[in-house]
């Protein structure tokens, strides 16, 4: 699936001051969650993104069980199945060393996850992703609170667009669009003076290198939002824009899920946002609803059980341990935390065989009272819908047809 550069809407976005809108990017960590975006998309007339991690899709079929090629496939199928006339673009978010869960716990080398990451970038554009997002910034023999100095960044993030765009032109590929930095410490670029540093060092490596167009269409800001806060800052990320806009590029938000003021978003002139936890979470709350209603018919899928047992199985929730619940059991933690770690870590394991099992039991129990999978679509696209109302997306692709040709 190719579809017109990104680089064509984010230079309307810059030159237009009166063009308040923000990008759009769905992590697709689920089926069900990629087949909700798309219908969305169709519902608001918008261009639609989706950001898959190294985890959830890569070449070894990540959580999702999709590789790169899989995912744009079940993309452009279900795009024609569902008559969908906007253009979705499919990118690769946070590839960068060691940003694949494996590649960490398994304490990869550098030249290794490096390696690897190379050749899912091929893999990517082979697959037809419209832009990639080059994230260097972790390196596991550092201390947790140690940032890689940022002409090491700059060094790593200019060797892997280039690698890209060897590929790319070796193929014959159409022009790709390029995500950089990171909204996270670790990465050093938390302070202006170092954001500044890694624009300037990118700049100056990407002439050099003679791949000067291909500067990136988004830098990565630290905004407000995290992990644990959901109040994204307008004066930081006008701030930030004002020192990208002159390379050509927007500031993209990570970590905007539930964030208490989505519209602020394109008014501070935002120009692209990730959202992806909260769908899994709204995934599982819809699921929970529907275990609800089989309880009160006396039937029982066991989907909960199996979704706790899939979880702990994965280990992948003591990724989310605080300092002081490392080194407990599952069931030591309080219920409120067990219940917070089964919504965020439900992502790891919607494919999981048990999980299947369950849900397609609960979905045959629900027969003739409610159709299960239709209302766990409707209840993540009525959450997708409310980021196209916020980010002033409805109708962009009727307002704006000359950029999405």
């Amino acid at each position: 699936m190719r579809t017109p550069a990104l680089k064509k809407i984010i230079t309307a976005l810059i030159e237009n001051d009166t063009l308040k809108k923000t990008l759009f990017a769905v992590c697709p960590n689920s089926e069900a969650v990629t087949r909700a975006a798309l219908l969305a998309a169709k519902e608001a007339n918008a261009p639609m993104l989706f950001a898959a991690t190294l985890n959830q899709v890569d070449r070894d079929g990540g959580y999702t069980g999709w590789t790169p090629k899989d995912l744009t496939g079940f993309i452009s199928e279900y795009s024609k199945k569902i008559d969908l006339q906007s253009p979705v673009y499919t990118c690769l978010d946070h590839g960068g060393p060691w940003l694949k869960d494996k590649h960490s716990t398994e304490k990869y080398s550098f030249e290794k996850s490096m390696a690897e990451v190379k050749t899912t970038l091929e893999a990517c554009i082979d697959a037809g992703y419209a832009l990639l997002h080059i994230d260097p910034t972790v390196d596991i023999r550092l201390g947790n609170d140690e940032p890689i100095p940022i002409d090491l960044v700059v060094e790593r993030t200019l060797d892997m667009i280039e690698h890209a765009e060897n590929y790319r032109r070796a193929n014959n590929y159409p022009p790709i669009s390029y995500e950089v930095g990171t909204e996270e410490v670790h990465g050093g670029l938390a302070n202006m003076d170092s954001f500044d540093q890694f624009l300037e060092g990118l700049d100056k490596g990407l002439k050099e290198k003679g791949i000067e167009e291909s500067w990136p269409c988004f830098v990565v800001g630290k905004v407000g939002t995290d992990l644990h806060t959901t109040e994204f800052d307008p004066e930081v990320a006008a701030n930030l824009t004002s020192h990208v806009k002159e390379y050509g590029a927007l500031i993209k938000g990570h970590y905007s899920d539930y964030v208490d003021n989505p519209e602020d978003y394109p008014l501070s002139g935002m120009g692209g946002a990730n959202v992806g936890p909260e769908f899994t979470e709204e995934e599982f709350i819809a699921l929970m609803e529907l275990v609800k209603l089989e309880n009160k018919i006396g039937k029982s899928s066991g989907l909960k059980d199996a979704l706790k047992n899939a979880v702990i199985n994965s280990n992948r929730w003591q990724k989310w341990l605080t300092k002081d619940e490392k080194g407990k059991e599952f069931d030591d933690l309080t219920d409120a935390r067990q219940l917070w770690i089964m919504r965020t870590c439900s992502r790891y394991i919607w494919t999981d065989p048990n999980v299947v099992e369950a849900r397609n039991t609960l979905y045959s129990n629900l027969d003739g009272i409610r159709d299960g999978d239709a209302f766990v679509i409707w209840h993540l696209k009525k959450s997708i819908m409310h980021y196209f109302h916020s980010f002033n997306l409805i109708n962009f692709n009727t307002e704006h047809p000359e950029l999405i040709s």
